[in-house]
């Protein structure tokens, strides 16, 4: 990586200057970046062409395809646009468009963009389906209808216009036809997960129980990890007496799914009913700890407790429930035993006292073991009817129809966006021993000031602008510790005051960049002293003051007082300074940091109005955009910091895009 790097930075170098003569070599090697999908190298070479030529048309659609692949819709959406307008002839270009809009749930637009891909190219089948799977989206079933009669009188054998009509047909609630569409379906494409998972649930709803088996063991064949087909063969097991079946369908969607409500709760019920009430007690346990408050697992619980002899948990669990639900005859009956088991007979009174006229039966207390019928009756996940608490649980919308994912078939994807990212803000610009670089883009942080520091002293280590959290190894810690005696020693031997604030200067950066806060801190505010019209002064002292909140913030420490000052630090470092782009985009941080987001904005503002190629003020406006409830600008300026380098932002561009 360190070589391909290297490479980029000449490489880059040699092309801003002769990029309008070699830009079909740029396109080619961003297409060979494209097939090697290395996506985000490859826009940095659509950039370079684009800025050369911009009137060229492949540039924009070959970027547009990167941005596609790195899940920003938006702007891969702009750029194929601006392509289609230099040449509206591409059928392809039409169809990327209309995938884009797809994901970003517009399928009226990519409904007149497959209308145009069509009319160039009426042979593509995708074309015509995922065209048909807009107006499916878009709830005009006779319209997909008729789409899918289309498409089935050209393709005969194509698998997946059957199974779209019988998703068509379970809508309008003809299972009977929707079944036999499916069959047709898995006759042409037989490994097909979605068609025998949707084949199985409908078996469920006639109660069919064990052709769902069936039917949805073919599905967990091809998926095994499809935690939920393991939930609904177990209810399927249970109701035809499959006991054990279902036992271990449990116990594999746990294993899949570790923190799965519905499958440590039922799997609860159906150790009881087994038997086995230890276990039993530590699947309520796992549910009560997801959900302190849970009636029902509590009452479950419960009644194990007291089975097992432990009356006091018993009775905690069953004051529980009573308070949520204070005429519950049932659990007022189960604790007045409980009471009497422990010689508590006042209160045993009290509870029977109000349960007096409701005329209990003389056997309560024996949890109630299933029955074939009782098997069927179920209850949804939000409903806490305290009465069903022996009822298996199903979600509250039970899949047993739509739960087809159909895929809009294209040749566009990618990988780097499904890295793990967080989002949180990118940190402060500091200065630093260590030179940075903002990722493969080969932007590097200058700063006039810091350049003619750097000019003037000739420090045996050159300062730069560091916008990274890397660590340093131990060879480089070393070298900056003997550095740091280096430069004590220089300090306490100097009678020149210039000199002398060079030199603290200096030891600040190398403390910071060790990490020890304090001491950069106190060497900042004695270079304050001596001179107060230093902008690097004020704007380091700032950020050593972040780092150092932070630090005392985790160990309970108040830091109000340091806020202040930290913020007086960034103002008169602009005031010094007030055409430096990264002392706003400091400062946005600051205001970010406190949850002042429409200051954040303006500072991050300022900073991209100063510097555009600031690609960490787009990100972290993003951000702040988005954590303002304004996700569309915000995903709009991830988009830009993404085209800039930081590739980091697709990922945030994938998790704000699929949240609801």
């Amino acid at each position: 990586m360190k070589k391909v790097c290297v490479f980029l930075m000449m490489f880059f170098g040699v092309l801003s200057v002769h990029a309008q003569f070699r830009v079909d070599r740029l396109i080619s090697a961003g297409r060979s970046a494209l097939y090697y999908e290395d996506y985000v190298l490859s826009i940095q070479y659509f950039n370079l062409a684009i800025n050369s030529k911009p009137y060229l048309y492949e540039p924009w659609y070959l970027r547009a395809v990167a941005k596609y692949n790195l899940d920003d819709f938006v702007g891969a959406e702009k750029d194929v646009g601006q392509a289609i307008n230099l040449n509206p002839y591409y059928n392809e270009m039409y169809d990327l468009r209309a995938i884009c809009r797809i994901r970003q749930n517009k399928f009226k637009e990519a409904i007149s963009d497959y209308n145009e891909a069509i009319r160039i190219d009426p042979r593509n089948q995708n074309y015509w389906f995922n065209r048909a799977l807009c107006h499916f989206q878009e709830k005009d079933y006779a319209g997909t209808q008729d789409q899918l009669d289309t498409i089935i009188s050209k393709w005969k054998d194509f698998a997946n216009a059957f199974s779209l009509k019988a998703e068509v047909c379970l809508i309008q609630k003809d299972t009977t036809e929707a079944a036999k569409m499916l069959d047709k379906s898995l006759t042409y494409d037989p490994y097909n997960v979605g068609t025998w998972r949707t084949r199985g649930l409908i078996s469920m709803n006639r109660h069919q129980w064990k052709d769902a088996d069936n039917f949805l063991t073919k599905a967990i064949h091809f998926e095994p990890k499809a935690v939920d087909d393991y939930l609904n063969r177990a209810l399927a097991r249970l109701n035809y007496n499959n006991l054990r079946g279902a036992l271990s369908d449990y116990d594999l969607a746990i294993e899949y799914d570790p923190n799965n409500f519905l499958a440590h709760y039922n799997r609860g019920l159906l150790r009881v009913n087994l038997g086995d009430n230890n276990r039993a007690i530590t699947d309520f346990d796992f549910v009560v700890n997801m959900e302190p408050k849970n009636p029902l697992a509590l009452f479950n619980r419960a009644i194990l407790l007291e089975k097992t002899g432990h009356i006091r948990e018993a009775i905690r669990d069953y004051t529980t429930v009573i308070g949520q639900f204070p005429n519950f005859w049932t659990g007022l009956a189960y604790r007045a035993r409980c009471y009497r088991k422990i010689g508590m007979a006042g209160k045993a009174e009290v509870d029977e006292f109000r349960i007096f006229k409701a005329q209990m039966n003389k056997t309560i207390g024996v949890q109630p073991r299933w029955s074939q019928k009782t098997r069927k009756l179920v209850r949804k996940r939000s409903e806490f009817d305290i009465n069903k608490y022996n009822r298996i649980v199903v979600p509250d919308e039970q899949a047993a129809v739509h739960t087809e994912d159909y895929k809009y078939k294209s040749v566009y994807r990618g990988k780097v966006q499904d890295r793990t990212v967080t989002d949180n803000f990118l940190p402060m610009y500091t200065m630093s021993l260590v030179e940075y670089n903002n990722g493969i883009n080969t932007y590097q942080a200058f700063d006039e000031n810091i350049e003619k520091f750097n000019h003037k002293v000739n420090p045996k280590y050159p300062i730069y602008l560091n916008c990274s959290k890397g660590q340093l190894t131990d060879e480089k810690s070393l070298a900056f510790f003997n550095y740091v005696d280096q430069l004590s020693k220089q300090i306490s031997e100097t009678k020149d005051v210039q000199k002398m604030k060079s030199l603290l200067f200096e030891r600040a950066v190398a403390y910071s960049v060790l990490q020890d806060f304090e001491e950069a801190d106190n060497d900042l505010t004695a270079y304050i002293q001596i001179d107060d019209q230093n902008a690097l002064a004020y704007w380091q002292r700032a950020v050593c003051q972040s780092r150092l909140n932070a630090v005392n913030q985790s160990q309970g420490s108040d830091v109000a007082l340091s806020l202040n000052r930290m913020r007086a630090d960034f103002d008169d470092a602009i005031r010094l300074s007030p055409n430096n782009a990264y002392l706003f985009y400091n400062r946005g941080n600051f205001h970010a940091d406190h949850k002042e987001y429409s200051q954040a904005i303006d500072d991050y503002t300022r900073a991209i109005q100063i510097d555009p190629r600031l690609a960490e003020a787009w990100y972290n406006r993003g951000l702040a955009r988005i954590l303002s409830d304004n996700k569309a600008t915000g995903i709009n300026d991830l988009s830009k910091a993404g085209e800039l380098g930081l590739y980091d932002a697709y990922s945030v561009i994938k998790k704000y895009e699929t949240k609801k």
